[in-house]
């Protein structure tokens, strides 16, 4: 075989990986697929922490511990007080200086650290709090699961954080929306299994297998985020003086970020709108069962119809914007089909569907992730032309998300408790005296503030920023790679 004909066969070769492999073209010059690929194992390990702190540990705490919901409910919450802090833990990555040069890494590795440490001393903390305790004051319980808890979410946030913000330092414009994609992939991917997984080996619950599982997730993290991290960011030493140099204030690289107005409106949009999605969060599962009668197996399909449905909107959001498509304009889409998942939900109680509930659950994902990836992809665009770096911009982000994320579960829960108290009571009437009303008015909420986020978009389309530059996008077909396995 000849030269050219050898070129040819290794360009084909190349050219049908591409197309093939999922998210083969998120990888660039600046970041491989192989160092993207393992980077991307950060959001595996925060998966993980987050089925954690959410799911199996809030179900231990009240079923096997015992411990009353209102406390379990204030633990859960503290991770999401925390979560405004976000946007400064970005900012010191931003400015951080290190005799080796480094920003993000220290920061990776420190979350990682308190990430660890919180899951380490996390079951101890809990078997006390549940009155296993044979000497010490009474309230030790509740401290030591606070701290617990706390430096779990601070781990969490730091680690994501900077994660990201590495993610987008090292991406290229043209391929940083894949980039995001991937990421929240392995986010989701990172939750479904290890959900399965601690799931599994808690079948038989004792307080020394909640011990061996939440240790073992505490180790399995941390090796994770260590592969995660080597050799991502290059060295650069700086001397002593350019060390002690002194650094730009948060408070001015934070009204750099907020000038001209974008940055602020776009964060009051990522805040409503994940506001409007996420209400419904604790609130679907019940209503298929209360309202429409299913069985519990029934209900637990929704969780993968929904995640189903994210993973083709986050396909579909960096398909389309790495084919030029305005940020601002897909995450309108997103909140349109928001507005017509809810409908749907709505009007699967008086018409008794079972099959237009799974429908409506799954817009919900399908809208949830094109909004998610468009508002996360334009986040890391904020930085541009500004003395902020992309650590504040996307701690930012990451502070309003998750921080409307755990208002919207209290809102949600508290609305359907107070307007099923009223409604069951007879006082608005027998027509409304049905367990549905509750739910009904959360939904008609969220669809209401999805209007409103609707409203605070509108300007950001009109001046918004495209995606990738599409010179070279324009007519290529979609293939597998474009479907996340």
């Amino acid at each position: 075989m000849n030269g050219r004909a050898f070129n040819s066969l290794n360009a084909r070769l190349m050219t049908m990986t591409t197309r093939c492999l999922p998210f083969a073209d998120a990888a660039s010059e600046g970041l491989p697929l192989s160092q993207l690929l393992r980077l991307s194992l950060f959001q595996v390990s925060v998966g993980m922490a987050t089925v954690m702190l959410l799911g199996t540990l809030n179900r231990v705490m009240i079923v096997e511990l015992s411990v009353p919901a209102v406390i379990v409910a204030m633990m859960i919450a503290l991770p999401v007080l925390i979560a405004p802090f976000r946007a400064l833990l970005g900012f010191r990555s931003d400015t951080y200086r290190s005799a080796l040069g480094w920003k993000r890494i220290p920061y990776l590795w420190f979350g990682s650290l308190w990430q660890m440490g919180g899951l380490a001393v996390m079951p101890f903390a809990l078997l006390v709090l549940s009155g296993q305790q044979t000497v010490g004051p009474g309230w030790a319980g509740e401290v030591l699961a606070a701290l617990a808890f706390l430096m779990t979410g601070l781990g969490l946030h730091m680690t994501q954080t900077a994660g990201l913000a590495l993610a987008s330092d090292r991406a290229s414009d043209e391929t940083r929306p894949r980039v995001v994609a991937l990421l929240y992939v392995m986010f989701l991917l990172g939750m479904a299994v290890s959900a399965i997984v601690i799931g599994w080996l808690l079948r038989d619950f004792s307080p020394l297998t909640l011990v061996r599982v939440v240790q073992g997730a505490a180790s399995v993290g941390i090796v994770l985020n260590l592969i995660a991290l080597w050799k991502q960011e290059k060295l650069s030493p700086m001397s002593r003086e350019a060390r002690a140099a002194p650094r730009p204030k948060f408070s001015e690289a934070w009204a750099d970020l907020m000038a001209g107005g974008t940055a602020g409106r776009l964060l009051a949009v990522v805040f409503f709108g994940t506001l409007a999605f996420n209400m419904q969060d604790v609130l679907l599962e019940p209503y298929g069962g209360e309202v429409l009668g299913l069985s519990v197996s029934a209900t637990t399909l929704l969780t993968a119809i929904w995640a189903m449905a994210a993973l083709l909107g986050f396909a579909l959001a960096g398909r389309a914007m790495l084919r030029g498509a305005n940020t601002y304009r897909m995450a309108g889409n997103g909140l349109l089909i928001g507005v017509a998942a809810f409908a749907t939900v709505i009007f699967a109680a008086p018409m008794q569907a079972p099959a237009l509930f799974y429908c409506g659950a799954a817009l919900i994902g399908l809208g949830a992730g094109l909004f998610a990836v468009a508002t996360l992809t334009a986040a890391m665009t904020l930085a541009a032309g500004s003395t902020a770096g992309n650590g504040l911009a996307l701690g930012a982000w990451g502070a309003a998300q998750a921080t409307a994320a755990g208002l919207a579960i209290a809102l949600g829960g508290a609305i359907r408790d107070m307007v099923n108290h009223l409604a069951l009571s007879g006082v608005w009437g027998e027509a409304l005296a049905t367990p549905a009303t509750g739910y009904s008015v959360v939904y008609h909420a969220e669809i209401a503030l999805i209007f409103i986020t609707l409203v605070l978009l509108g300007p950001l389309v009109r001046h918004g920023v495209s995606g990738a530059n599409t010179d070279n996008q324009g007519g290529s077909r979609i293939g597998l790679a474009d479907f996340p396995t």
